[in-house]
């Protein structure tokens, strides 16, 4: 007996224009979120308050571009052009880094300067690059999503698209950490640029604009703001608490993060990591894909408790772990929580995004997913980590050790996302339509 085909099922065409950006772009954002601190740490300056200051001003040029690209996507009525160049030059950017390195700036600048000048020039670049990711990624691709989707089929896409930034962290541990640890930074971030532009160059191939897309009539300028306005705030509360959901989530992730890679190697001691995280990663990424149908068949917001709290368990535990086991197993239950959690948001968002609307609010989205996280939670993190005191010296530099506190305090701000869920619930009336 053959099956009927679903009539929200995805063609082959889309998946693989879905994989390909969604895959490809959270390579490079990998490298943004984790490499460019580790490189920055490693290379230039141990102070992780240069690192926070980095993240912040990443997440300000991330927040305006998507406003502005968000919006000239919807005023043209075209994705594929933003998504696609985009890509390409964001390729090119990555593929920069590889020429940023305190000897190269000591022909620039007096030497007494040099290390200064290059986190500057580390800071500079990360923000070239994020206005290309932005535009091309979380502007234009992401609001190709929700062109492309519908209700009853975002779970399972947000769930294969949460589980993106962890495959891509597999790749660049698996195939390219080892180049990092023996210093190889510019054959890192070539290999990497290179990649992030074979996107942009598979796009020409794989994407189509959404077909019911229409060239926007409004004023270009007003749209940038248009998410800001407080009366499109009034008309669509359950997005807006939605979009707060995600800031928490978000900010609880940016407290370790930036700080995750030198925690491995420097408080925990493991030179050798590779194993142990592709284990977390490959584990927590498979029970990701696996939540995508009982999310779709439970709804959203019914599944966002429950991962929440399993992503809270896992981060307690990790404050715990010490042994290699261990924190597998702590890694393995707090990311696989906090991937649902993502993508019931995500899925959420989407939903609650008003129909022809989706490139508006991507500059919104970002403000609630990046600028509000990366300005809060990385603060944080330096907090805790001058608090705790430990540190080590490298050559001469005194450098701080990032401590197990980090999981704690990022524990401690999800809990802080029982608020906008319980508001949602009772917008919803306690159970998703």
């Amino acid at each position: 007996m053959n099956k009927t085909k679903s009539p929200y099922a995805l063609g082959g065409r889309t998946w693989a224009a879905l994989l390909i950006f969604g895959l490809f772009g959270q390579i490079a954002w990998v490298i943004e979120n984790m490499y460019f601190n580790v490189f920055l740490y490693n290379t230039i300056t141990g102070d992780p308050a240069m690192i926070a200051a980095m993240v912040a001003a990443s997440a300000v040029t991330a927040t305006v571009t998507t406003l502005v690209m968000g919006a000239l996507s919807d005023k043209l009525g075209r994705r594929k052009a933003l998504i696609v160049g985009g890509y390409l030059l964001w390729g090119i950017s990555v593929a920069a880094f590889a020429f940023v390195s305190v000897e190269n700036m000591g022909k620039l600048v007096p030497a007494a300067q040099a290390a200064h000048a290059a986190a500057i020039a580390v800071v500079v670049l990360d923000c070239v690059m994020t206005f290309f990711g932005s535009t091309a990624n979380d502007a234009a691709f992401n609001a190709w999503v929700t062109d492309v989707t519908v209700a009853e089929n975002r779970g399972r896409v947000e769930t294969v698209l949460a589980i993106l930034p962890l495959v891509a962290m597999l790749v660049v541990f698996g195939a390219l950490d080892g180049l990092t640890q023996s210093g190889n930074w510019s054959t890192f971030f070539l290999i990497v640029g290179g990649v992030t532009f074979l996107g942009g160059v598979l796009g020409i191939f794989f994407l189509r604009e959404p077909e019911q897309l229409q060239r926007g009539d409004s004023s270009y300028f007003a749209n940038i703001i248009y998410g800001l306005r407080p009366s499109v705030i009034r008309a669509n509360p359950k997005l807006y608490i939605a979009l707060a959901a995600l800031a928490i989530y978000s900010m609880s992730q940016q407290v370790y993060m930036p700080y995750l890679i030198i925690y491995i190697q420097r408080f925990l001691g493991y030179t050798d990591y590779t194993l142990l995280l592709g284990g977390v990663l490959i584990v927590s990424s498979v029970i990701s894909v696996l939540m995508g149908k009982p999310v779709d068949k439970f709804g959203k917001l019914r599944c966002l408790t429950p991962a929440a709290a399993v992503g809270i368990a896992g981060l307690l535990l990790m404050y715990l772990a010490r042994a290699q086991w261990f924190v597998m197993i702590a890694g393995i239950v707090m990311l696989a929580g906090g991937m649902v959690v993502a993508a019931c948001c995500h899925g959420l968002i989407r939903d609650y995004t008003p129909e022809g609307k989706a490139g508006l609010f991507q500059g919104i989205r970002i403000l609630f997913q990046v600028l509000i996280p990366m300005v809060t939670g990385p603060y944080i993190g330096v907090a805790v980590i001058r608090n705790t005191g430990m540190t080590y010296e490298d050559l001469g530099v005194v450098k701080q050790v990032p401590t197990a506190e980090i999981f704690f305090a990022a524990a401690i701000v999800l809990v802080l996302l029982a608020l906008p869920v319980h508001l949602l619930k009772r917008k919803e009336g306690s159970i998703e339509q």
